[in-house]
């Protein structure tokens, strides 16, 4: 696998194009990223212990439609879907989270394919991971063994309220729990307290370690945190219809544009390539808002480089 990817299993039901009609889409940062970065040409694999009920259902047949290979040692037979109800209120988006009896507690270790972790060249992983046990023991094992087998880590800072009970001192307690291991970290510009603030990203990579921390802003644009500097990438401007995923477009496209550029071994990180990573993310996240959505908006890596070339 180019990108092996982990996470809490998130269904997203979002309005259709009929009255009171609801459209079940795939959810949660880890298998958008994976769709994502497959969707860019690339070999990605997610695991996640995926339920047999009607969301399960429809979130395997979603990554296995976009050659994303779903792995996990044990089959998911009594495994429940974390699920996500996303209603209409004057015409805006509003999220509400549910969680279904067992959804927390479906994914253990003798689960993962350390297999495939071995053998993958960047793992990925999102902070919802980390909001409930055992789901943050596997999240946090992965991550570790990803670290000491020189992977490439990638984390994803991605806070809802519901999630944690609406507490964010217990979020960044278990955030900063897995810094050690992250080479890459995303973080949106509302949630940047969770890792300290603006003004000490420099000192927190300096003390984890992090080779790169990319804050992105929406219409602003992204920036990127690196080899005290700060590189600025400006948005790719289109029309708003559906913010929904567009975070995920970005993400998969930025460690897609990473991955191109990784040789074996120790990637020689550059400017240049920090640079056209975040102008690949930006261009896929604002393909992403043009369309409604999170997994049908992904952009394909056609529609990225189209862009790319104007």
């Amino acid at each position: 696998m180019d990108l092996f990817s982990i996470g809490e299993m998130v269904i997203d039901f979002i309005p259709g194009e009929q009255e009171h009609s609801y459209i079940r889409m795939a959810g949660g940062a880890p298998a958008n990223v994976a769709i994502a970065v497959a969707r860019n040409g690339l070999k990605a694999g997610f695991c996640g212990k995926v339920g047999n009920d009607i969301f399960g259902k429809f979130l395997t047949e979603t990554l296995a439609e976009n050659n994303v290979a779903v792995l996990c040692k044990n089959p998911a037979e009594d495994a429940m879907t974390t699920m996500a109800f996303v209603t209409l209120e004057d015409g805006e988006r509003s999220f509400s989270f549910a969680r279904k009896p067992g959804a927390d507690t479906c994914l253990s270790i003798p689960d993962i394919c350390e297999n495939d972790i071995m053998n993958s060249r960047m793992i990925h992983a999102g902070s919802f991971s980390l909001s409930r046990e055992p789901v943050a023991e596997v999240t946090r094992h992965v991550m570790k063994m990803a670290y000491e087998n020189k992977k490439i880590v990638s984390f994803d800072v991605n806070y809802r309220g519901l999630a944690w009970d609406d507490n964010k001192e217990y979020a960044a307690v278990k955030i900063f729990e897995v810094l050690p291991y992250v080479d890459l970290l995303k973080v949106s510009e509302d949630e940047i307290d969770l890792v300290g603030g603006t003004d000490h990203l420099f000192e927190l990579m300096t003390e984890y370690q992090i080779t790169a921390i990319v804050v992105t802003s929406g219409q602003e644009g992204a920036r990127c945190y690196w080899n005290s500097k700060i590189l600025f990438s400006p948005a790719y401007r289109g029309e708003v219809v559906d913010t929904t995923g567009a975070g995920d477009a970005f993400w998969g496209g930025f460690l897609s544009e990473i991955l191109r550029h990784m040789p074996p071994g120790p990637i020689d990180w550059t400017e240049d390539i920090l640079l056209q990573a975040m102008k690949v993310g930006n261009i896929a996240g604002g393909l992403c808002v043009q369309k409604k959505g999170a997994i049908s908006a992904l952009p394909t890596r056609a529609e990225i480089e189209a862009k790319l070339e104007l």
